[in-house]
């Protein structure tokens, strides 16, 4: 299926310091490919963490108080005047998205153990700037407003910018959007076509040092729209350096493409991989959705159906197809289209879909993003090798829930060495029962769940 980028299909359906001047270095060499990869004994397996399906809800368009649709539709009407999708009464939708709104919705989700993605635009739709003022709100309303994110959602949600304005391209000399209103300076589309790493890591790097200015931390991105889809090869490295540089991020991610049909593999792709077994591992993970916006659509005023996610016989729809074939189910969602203009029918959709998932499986696992994005770095890029009956493995980065198959003779019990230390494993009678430090018999192996250490470390089996 060809890859669909995020307002492709929504149409069918100052604040930081330069990087330049902070001494940012290039990355001219790396290029968006898998990079390199251990051998990986083809005995050995590594399944999803405790053998279940990961979930994941990816949430865009969102920010402090500012509701972007209402701000964004006529900039975006002004650009492409020929599209009905922006030509909607926008003056109709309100201003703000209020902060009783992420309460309510943080702690229903933090209730069901609801977890994913909650993006934090830095300058929204070029309104005001997080880490300076919002002028139609208060310094106290924006101070509370931030403060509310980093308490109630960083716990459960990763936070990312959605670059810097995700509508006017920034100039990030001055700080000011550029003068031209055309599609050739608005994040959404074509400013990021043919960049080079370090022009692409700038950008990035701006958006992520605002909201670190206010204390709001990040380990990835989200593309506003196709930002990137036409420099892929250097989008991948770019934000590897970028969330480096900025906040130190170990395992970077970002997210662009959603593939809401087909049998595209929606796994996540671990890209760059790089110096595995030195002192400084790297990799950068792109996280796929496997859902449109079925829910209230990006300008709250595009109701969806839960019937496209998991039907009321709960047989049939996009999850069904998705987690049946054994792929995480990452789903994408816009904040404005949650709230709806206060009437939160997004939000109603999206609490129908939970309660069907949570009646049709037992084994799922809400998951952020950057678990997702950690596990699947762990579980391509640990070398994994098998002598006898020793399994060993060599980790260059940690994984909670880390669990494997592993071919074994009836009656084996399993030793684990985390490094030199041992660690104790108890056995259990279901998959549903694995957590780390436990192990499973299952015909001709054993199933093992454990809390992967960076480094070396052997299984007896």
């Amino acid at each position: 299926m060809r890859q669909q980028n995020r307002r492709e299909f929504l149409k069918a359906g100052t604040a930081g310091v330069a990087l330049s001047a902070l001494g940012f270095t290039g990355a001219e060499g790396w290029s968006q490919t898998r990079g390199d990869r251990p051998h990986q004994t083809k005995d050995v397996r590594v399944l999803h963490p405790q053998a279940r399906t990961p979930v994941s809800l990816l949430i865009d368009d969102s920010t402090c108080l500012v509701n972007l649709a209402h701000f964004a539709m006529p900039q975006f009407g002004q650009v492409r005047p020929q599209e009905a999708g922006y030509q909607k009464p926008w003056q109709q939708t309100p201003r703000e998205i209020p902060d009783a709104f992420v309460r309510k919705f943080g702690l229903w989700c933090r209730e069901q153990g609801i977890k994913g993605k909650y993006s934090v635009i830095p300058y929204p739709a070029c309104v005001g700037w997080l880490d300076r003022v919002l002028p139609d709100w208060t310094h106290r309303q924006l101070a509370d407003s931030l403060g509310l994110v980093r308490e109630l959602m960083t716990p459960d949600w990763d936070i990312t910018p959605e670059m810097i304005s995700h509508t006017r391209v920034i100039d990030v000399k001055t700080g000011r959007p550029f003068a031209e209103p055309s599609e050739r300076f608005m994040e959404n589309w074509h400013w990021s076509d043919n960049r080079s790493v370090d022009e692409l890591a700038e950008y990035t790097g701006y958006a992520l040092q605002i909201l670190k200015n206010v204390d709001l931390p990040c380990q990835g991105v989200t593309s506003p729209g196709t930002f990137g889809s036409g420099s892929r090869a250097a989008f991948a490295p770019a934000v590897l350096q970028a969330c480096r540089h900025v906040f130190q991020t170990e395992i970077p991610y970002y997210f662009l493409d959603v593939f809401e049909r087909g049998g595209q593999s929606v796994a996540p792709l671990v890209q760059c991989a790089a110096d595995l077994e030195g002192a400084s591992p790297r990799c950068v993970v792109s996280i796929i959705a496997c859902t449109a916006d079925w829910f209230g659509g990006w300008d709250g005023m595009t109701r969806g159906s839960p019937d496209f996610l998991i039907t009321k016989d709960l047989h049939r729809g996009r999850l069904v197809e998705v987690i049946g074939r054994g792929d995480p189910a990452v789903l994408c969602c816009h904040w404005p289209g949650l709230y709806f203009g206060g009437a939160e029918t997004g939000l109603k959709i999206f609490q129908e879909v939970v309660a069907r998932l949570h009646a049709r499986y037992e084994n799922l696992i809400w998951m952020k993003v950057s678990e997702i994005a950690r596990y699947w770095a762990a579980r391509q890029l640990t070398g994994i090798d098998r002598s006898g009956d020793v399994v060993r493995l060599a980790a260059p980065f940690a994984a909670a829930n880390f669990t494997l198959s592993v071919p074994a003779h009836d009656g084996a019990v399993p030793r684990l060495l985390l490094g030199d230390r041992p660690q104790p494993l108890r056995e259990v009678s279901r998959l549903l029962d694995l957590r780390a430090g436990t192990f499973l018999r299952q015909r001709g192996g054993l199933v093992v769940c454990f809390d992967l250490p960076k480094g070396k470390s052997q299984l007896y089996v």
